[in-house]
């Protein structure tokens, strides 16, 4: 994950912090030493994704145009608010570890989430109401995640594949994220933001998003966004479609991965987009970042 940035110096405080929430482990080091089952607990992997963007950001900060459009995915979201001036890196790793915890405690059944890929938004809403499963991320018009159930997510594979989906496929992820089912978590959660985040004052060169519906986030009530953001869906479509109409000539997904980097060029083909992940050195990401 931090292959790129992990000897930056400006890089060297977000480790520095993150190490603080992960109970002294270096996070450069706990990737290459943790197996996969704890790499994809929700805990340790929101604290990660989480310092792999502020991680990137803080070496990248001075070479992105302003005015910039923060969005985050899902955790990401978080992470978008510290990107945008919010919150310092201490306060997104509590805050990262008490939505995990708190996302956890939910989820009192084996469950998760399933990505589905080839359908329409009809189908998927059919295929949800039948098996008691809900939509949480709009990737694009025939791309989504469900959450719910074990058992119900096995039910809406079988009756995506029947349907004609192009593929499904379970995430490693063991809780329903985004759905009604962690509709507690949302309110443990918000109580929490509301004494860990006081102040809601984006930096005046970044306009940050809300993944519930893509609208900027100016005030308190983006606190009460980002909470609800944890049992409502997450409409990436909506984040894509700002940024177009924002006049975004280019974007860089922090990773890792660069799923996202994808889903924009395909819903924006003449927008530039990469993710972090797909560039072999740091050079080569700041040669394509000023050119």
């Amino acid at each position: 994950m931090f292959d790129l940035v992990a000897g930056e110096p400006r890089a060297e405080p977000v480790f520095k912090a993150a190490s603080a929430a992960l109970n002294g482990a270096d996070p450069r080091e706990l990737v290459m030493s943790a197996s996969e089952g704890e790499l994809h607990g929700d805990k340790l992997a929101q604290i990660l994704c989480c310092t792999q963007a502020l991680a990137v950001w803080s070496v990248l900060d001075e070479l992105i145009a302003r005015p910039a459009v923060v969005a985050g995915y899902s955790v990401g979201e978080l992470a978008a608010w510290a990107v945008a001036g919010v919150m310092d890196a201490a306060t997104l790793f509590a805050l990262a570890a008490a939505r995990a915890d708190a996302m956890d405690e939910a989820t009192t059944q084996p469950a998760g989430l399933l990505s589905i890929r080839g359908l329409s938004r009809r189908d998927v809403d059919a295929i949800c109401e039948a098996r008691h499963t809900h939509i949480a991320i709009i990737d694009g018009s025939e791309t989504f995640l469900i959450g719910g159930t074990d058992v119900s997510l096995m039910a809406a594979a079988r009756d995506a594949d029947a349907r004609g989906a192009r593929y499904t496929t379970r995430l490693a992820v063991a809780v329903p994220s985004h759905t009604p089912l962690l509709q507690t978590a949302t309110k443990a959660f918000r109580a929490v933001l509301r004494e860990r985040v006081p102040r809601v004052k984006p930096r005046d060169d970044i306009r940050l998003l809300s993944g519930i519906d893509g609208n900027a986030v100016f005030s308190e009530a983006g606190l009460d966004k980002l909470a609800e953001q944890i049992s409502r869906t997450v409409n990436w479509v909506a984040c894509m479609d700002a940024c177009r109409e924002s006049g975004v000539t280019k974007a860089i997904e922090f990773g890792p991965g660069a799923a996202l980097a994808h889903f924009m060029r395909e819903h924006v083909p003449d927008l530039e987009a990469h993710g972090v992940s797909e560039f072999h050195s740091l050079d080569g990401l700041k040669h394509w970042l000023s050119s």
